[in-house]
């Protein structure tokens, strides 16, 4: 569901620019919202989210899904932890759907998906583990890289039950918002994926925005 909410970038409190094949860790607030940015389109900004006081409450794939009813996240979707508190809710959403299902790229899932030789490619899950060892504040480790969402991926549910990696449907200043619920750990990588066609194998820029 397109819905746009007219929060003014001049009015954050935080702004940031998040290069493609890096990542972003940082706790927001209770009360605050974030806004994530898809700069020039079709840039999958893969997501985890973690209690911030105690990070084994994490965003649970299954029941989000399971209490929506629906695959797809987009405006009005609370994203549920593991335990069933609300953690996050979407409240604004210009691109229209997002993944939580397709997960994140690997060095494993580039030798199956792509080629042998793809295998020492740089991959989102190699972010995740970089910062969490580069945080040692949180209390994390690689055995807390859990569900994540694909934020502006395309990834369609085929009549069998499969799922296909298609072209995006996020364009330049498409953007997803979220009010927190608790204050949370937000990790995102910005996908460096170089051999899916639906970036063009461009690996692009993503924002992140907060305001209080």
């Amino acid at each position: 569901m397109i819905k746009e909410i007219l929060l003014q970038a001049a009015a954050a409190s935080y702004r940031a620019t998040v290069p493609a094949g890096d990542y972003w860790m940082q706790v927001v607030k209770a009360g605050q919202t974030l806004r994530i940015l898809d700069r020039e389109g079709n840039q999958a900004a893969d997501t985890l989210f973690y209690n911030a006081v105690d990070p084994s409450e994490r965003y649970s794939a299954v029941d989000t899904i399971r209490e929506q009813g629906n695959v797809y996240l987009t405006a009005g979707t609370p994203l549920l932890s593991n335990l069933g508190n609300v953690m996050l809710e979407i409240t604004a959403d210009t691109c229209g759907r997002h993944d939580t299902l397709g997960g994140a790229c690997a060095t494993e899932s580039n030798t199956v998906r792509y080629a042998l030789e793809k295998k020492c490619m740089h991959a989102c899950r190699d972010s995740w583990m970089l910062a969490v060892v580069s945080h040692p504040e949180f209390g994390m480790s690689k055995r807390d890289i859990t569900h994540n969402i694909n934020f502006f991926m395309n990834v369609p549910v085929t009549p069998d039950g499969g799922l296909s990696f298609a072209d995006g449907i996020s364009d330049a200043g498409k953007y997803v918002e979220m009010l927190a619920h608790m204050d949370v750990i937000v990790l995102i990588s910005n996908c460096p994926q170089l051999n899916n066609p639906c970036n063009a194998y461009n690996p692009t820029p993503i924002e992140v925005l907060i305001w209080n």
